[in-house]
Order: C-alpha cells, then sequence, then structure tokens
C-alpha cells in the first residue's frame, strides 16, 4: 500500500500488506474497541442506556423502598402484637393477679434516723449569696414606706423646708460647694442632665415607685442609665441654674407621683 500526495505524487507512506498483517492488525482493533466498550459500560453512567442495566435513580428507590418496608414490618408486628394482648384481656385469657404494694414498695423505705439533714457548707453558701442579692434587689414587689430608712445625700443645715402649701416640694441642704452627693438608695439613672433653671439635675429611680430628685449640683458622676448602690457619691454640691441662690442642694422625693417630705425619712444632720 502506497499513500501519494495528490499534487505532487510524491509517495508519503509506503508499506507491504499481507494476509497476516491484515489480520493482526484488524484483531487488535477490534480486541481494543471491544476492550474500551467494555470499561464504558462498567465504568460510565453510559450503561443506563444500555438495556439490562438498571439505572443509579432506581437503585436508590429500591433501596429506599427496602428500608420503608422493613420499618413498615416491625410496626405491623408490634401492632398485632398489641392487638393479641388486647383480644386476650378482653376474652378473659390473663388472670388478675393481686399484687402487694407494700411488699412491692417495703424494699425502697428509708430510716430517717440514717439521713443526714443538716446543711452542706456549699448549701450555706448558696444561701448567703442569694441573700446578698436579695438585699439589693432593685425589683422587689413588697413595699414597706413605713419602715422605710434612706441614705443621707449629705450632711448640712437646712435652709428651706418642704413646704406643699408654697409648692416647695424639696428640702434645701446647704453644704460647701463641690461636696459629695450621694444615693439616697439603691436604684437607676433615669434622668442626668443640665437644665436653664436648675442647673445639673439628676434623678434616681428606686423600687416600689419612689423617686428621688438632686438639682443645683456643681457636676454629674452618673449618666442616664447607670445603676447605683445606696450611699454612691453620683453628683456634687454646686451654684448652677438660675434659681440658685447659694451653693446648696435641692432635694425632692416622690412617691407613686406624688411628693413626699424628704425630712420623714432622712436625718440630714
Amino acid at each position: 500500500m502506497v499513500i501519494l500526495n495528490e499534487s505532487t505524487f510524491e509517495e508519503k507512506i509506503s508499506f507491504k500488506l499481507s494476509r497476516l498483517n491484515v489480520f493482526v492488525t484488524g484483531s487488535l482493533c477490534i480486541i481494543g474497541l471491544i476492550g474500551l466498550t467494555i470499561l464504558l459500560i462498567a465504568f460510565t453512567p453510559l450503561r443506563e442506556y444500555i438495556p439490562g442495566y438498571s439505572s443509579t435513580r432506581l437503585k436508590r428507590q429500591a433501596t429506599e423502598l427496602t428500608y420503608k418496608t422493613d420499618s413498615l414490618v416491625n410496626t405491623l408486628n408490634y401492632t398485632n402484637r398489641y392487638l393479641d394482648n388486647i383480644r386476650m384481656v378482653l376474652r378473659g385469657d390473663i388472670e388478675n393477679n393481686e399484687i402487694n404494694r407494700d411488699s412491692l414498695f417495703e424494699q425502697f423505705k428509708i430510716d430517717p434516723s440514717s439521713v443526714d439533714l443538716n446543711p452542706i457548707k456549699e448549701d450555706s453558701l448558696l444561701r448567703a449569696e442569694v441573700a446578698l442579692e436579695d438585699k439589693y434587689n432593685l425589683f422587689e414587689t413588697n413595699s414597706d414606706k413605713a419602715n422605710l430608712v434612706l441614705f443621707p445625700p449629705l450632711s448640712g443645715s437646712l435652709s428651706e423646708k418642704y413646704d406643699r402649701e408654697k409648692k416647695h416640694y424639696a428640702v434645701d441642704i446647704v453644704a460647701p460647694k463641690d461636696t459629695p452627693i450621694k444615693a439616697v438608695a439603691n436604684g437607676i439613672v433615669i434622668f442626668a442632665e443640665w437644665t436653664t433653671e436648675t442647673g445639673y439635675v439628676i434623678i434616681l429611680e428606686h423600687k416600689d415607685g419612689l423617686l428621688s430628685v438632686y438639682k443645683h449640683n456643681g457636676s454629674l458622676s452618673k449618666s442616664q442609665g447607670d445603676i447605683v448602690r445606696a450611699g454612691e457619691v453620683i453628683a456634687s454640691v454646686g451654684n448652677t441654674g438660675e434659681y440658685t441662690t447659694g451653693p446648696h442642694l435641692h432635694f425632692e422625693l416622690w412617691d407613686n407621683g406624688n411628693p413626699v417630705n424628704p425630712l420623714d425619712f432622712i436625718d440630714f444632720k
């Protein structure tokens, strides 16, 4: 066999064919095609398109159906067993044996003398911790205003007392400038700003609807939203605002929206 260039008739390839060569070459090609076909069928999804081979989806469905069938068989067996027991009870085939409950629970009785009821160390520590937390709880609901004792915001002489008729719902305590002002009870700061008439003002909300108001301060140590404890410094004595007459604290107490006389609860001396 000779392969020539069509334009120049130049000989490109030439080889001699014989019956043996053609047979060997053809056999190798056929074997190669058969092997390639087997590989495609065995290891690729193309086998799904060949009749006689099941698809992956069908195998997955068959597996799921097998699991479901097994579960249904178990459920059916349990149901049949339950129905059989019900039939036996209805026919009276099961004897009603009396059970002595006292003898059944006799083994679980405990001798009180053998139990140590004294609190352990961890229990005592927990009780003390809970009692301390309840002591400073801002949200207690039990109220007893008659026995309420408040911490004095500062010590000093009173320049003007509480007078409901004159609408002076406060006491004015004279003290040196920059004297620390303290919270009268545990509470939360609901207002801490500057006002034109009363200067620096801070208002605390305490439990049971009690409010304490501090006006004409020189400076504020707390901001709105801060939680304070009784006796904690919240401001300092000042002379701020248009209505001030000198360094002093204008202190008010309000109970559920009504003004009360601070002298009924606090000793400022």
